[in-house]
């Protein structure tokens, strides 16, 4: 491997799974801003949408994950511009 291409600073960083609020720590270099506490540790906190405790693909489960109401924005944006009788199935 080259040498001098590899960031530095890994550190342990906590990533909480924002639709099933799960959480789980592994090392990153990821800038954070806010630090959780977990198991009575401090770490840095990077919260993501959809990981592989919530992910269809993993959980084996076939749900919406429909996170800040994308699917009523979608909807509420475009209702004038398709006939009702699509938007409403």
């Amino acid at each position: 491997m080259k040498k001098g291409i590899h960031p530095e600073g890994y550190r342990p960083v906590a990533f909480k799974d924002l639709s099933d609020d799960s959480v789980f720590i592994m090392k990153s270099t990821v800038n954070t801003r806010e630090t959780i506490s977990v198991n009575g540790a401090d770490y840095p906190l990077y919260k993501v949408e959809i990981s592989s405790s919530s992910h269809p693909f993993y959980t084996g489960k076939m749900k919406l994950v429909d996170t800040a109401g994308r699917v009523d924005k979608f909807m509420s944006r475009y209702k004038n511009h398709r006939p009702n009788s699509v938007l409403e199935s």
